[in-house]
């Protein structure tokens, strides 16, 4: 198992909430309350800087529960942490609902999942291979 060090300015790590979680959830840390109206976009600090080891990104993703209830989502759909940042973990949330909604301090905003990567060399050739698929692109597999 690889480890992740981490600074928090809350004192509380993020964690996973239950045994099957692949997220941990991070909570907003705040010195008063910030109220996001419909359409709006904060940036919400967590309190946490991470030390991430090479070949490991962290993921940012919405919670679904903000989500469908509150119609709260980050900014950028899905936000990549990467190995060498040591700024503090912030998390873009957009209001895409129609009240104003208020994040308190400790409040669960957002969920970050841990993920291996590669990386590769480009290399620029005149024709790549075609596929069953071929230039297909949305919908292009059917419908189910």
């Amino acid at each position: 198992m690889k480890t992740i060090k981490a600074i928090t300015r809350s004192g509380k790590l993020p964690e996973y909430e239950t045994a099957g979680s692949s997220g941990m959830d991070l909570r907003a840390f705040l010195e008063c309350p910030v109220t996001i109206a419909p359409g709006e976009r904060k940036l919400i600090p967590t309190g946490l800087f991470l030390e991430i080891p090479e070949g490991l990104e962290v993921q940012i993703r919405a919670r679904s529960g903000l989500a469908i209830r509150n119609g709260i989502s980050l900014i950028n759909g899905v936000g990549t942490v990467d190995s060498d940042y040591r700024g503090e973990v912030m998390v873009p949330l957009v209001n895409l609902g129609q009240e104003t909604f208020t994040v308190n301090d400790g409040d669960r905003i957002a969920q970050m999942v841990v993920c291996s990567y590669v990386r590769v060399d480009m290399v620029a050739v005149d024709e790549i291979r075609d596929t069953d698929r071929g230039v297909g692109g949305f919908g292009s597999t059917g419908e189910r």
